[in-house]
């Protein structure tokens, strides 16, 4: 069974960076794909990044192209999200999945979720 741990949320004015790290253990997670997802009350959850234990051929949803960079750390077994330029749109509670589908762009593809770490863009 895959084990997935977020940290790294928090409180940060617009404009301000934070970085998300999970730690994954366990299963075949080193076979798996990994994303980053976000939710907020009032919207399902929503794609934001998604990277392989390589760390090549990274995607990102358009609305945080040139802003988030997501990377792994195959030796660590880590996967990172670099978040700049922070919007209070980007509010939410960020998840880490791993996938062992087709479709790394939705949430029905990833079996295996964190707790989620909050992000909090204020004004």
């Amino acid at each position: 069974q895959v084990t997935l741990v977020e940290s790294g949320g928090g409180l940060v004015q617009a404009g301000g960076s934070l970085t998300l790290t999970c730690a994954a253990s366990g299963g075949a997670v080193s076979s798996a794909r990994m994303g980053w997802f976000r939710q907020t009350p009032r919207k399902e959850r929503e794609f934001v990044a998604t990277i392989n234990w390589r760390g090549d051929r990274p995607d990102y949803t358009s609305s945080v192209k040139g802003r988030f960079t997501v990377s792994s750390d195959n030796a660590k077994n880590t996967v990172q999200l670099q978040m700049k330029d922070l919007r209070p749109q980007d509010t939410g509670v960020y998840y880490c999945a791993a996938s062992f589908g087709d479709n790394w762009y939705l949430p029905s593809s990833y079996s295996d979720w964190g707790q989620g770490t909050p992000v909090t863009v204020s004004a």
